[in-house]
């Protein structure tokens, strides 16, 4: 294993011929990590990219952590806390000058606080769109998982083109761990169903026209 099994949710961007890896930490102890590759088979370890004394409102946990490169500055977005109504917490953005870290707290506060659609704010994961440069994110735990477009600093929401600022775009048997790519003009869209902590969590796709879906259930690509 590349990292043990205090960690999960893993992401790895890459940047030139080097590989960032990040992934959750538990109860925020000591902070999330990164490990850097250049054959992603050999990893060196770095821990607290982003200390929790740095983020004032993380509390219990850091979820999903994933790296965006963005005009010569690195973003980190996450999710802290188990948010419920009237909680503080949600999805939080970080940035710095190199993927590495350290990271620096962009906000001050979550970007994404409250429980819409209902989707809790975890399992962010943004999606650059080339084809017209709009950044995307796609979350949501607790079987609902929402789209919003992200301003050009990352620093809030921007409406869609019919006016919201939320879509919810749940595949059926959607759980959580919302994933996506394009390739050749399509849309491949990944999520976690099943129970994590039991035999029948799994990972299945869909492929779509559009970013927006409709996102179709083909089949799996793994499981226990």
């Amino acid at each position: 294993p590349v990292l043990h099994a205090d960690y999960s949710d893993p992401d790895v961007c890459a940047v030139g011929d080097d590989f960032y890896m990040t992934a959750s930490s538990f109860n925020c102890t000591p902070g999330l990590p990164i490990l850097h590759s250049k054959d992603l088979v050999n990893w060196t370890k770095h821990t607290a990219i982003l200390d929790t004394a740095e983020v004032k409102w993380a509390k219990i946990a850091m979820w999903a952590p994933s790296v965006i490169n963005k005009d010569g500055k690195y973003y980190l977005f996450f999710g802290a806390n188990d948010v419920h109504e009237g909680e503080i917490g949600g999805i939080g953005v970080a940035v710095s000058d190199r993927p590495e870290g350290p990271y620096k707290d962009l906000l001050g506060k979550p970007l994404i606080n409250e429980i819409v659609n209902g989707a809790q704010p975890i399992d962010q994961f943004v999606f650059h769109d080339a084809d017209n440069d709009e950044y995307y994110m796609y979350y949501g735990g607790w079987k609902h998982c929402n789209m919003v477009r992200l301003n050009k600093d990352f620093t809030g929401l921007i409406p869609f083109e019919d006016g919201t600022i939320y879509k919810e775009v749940t595949p059926k048997d959607y759980v959580e761990g919302p994933f996506m790519f394009k390739k050749n003009g399509k849309y491949y869209f990944m999520w976690s169903e099943g129970g994590w902590t039991g035999p029948d969590y799994k990972v299945a796709y869909a492929i779509s026209d559009s970013p927006f879906g409709p996102f179709n259930r083909i089949g799996e690509v793994l499981r226990q």
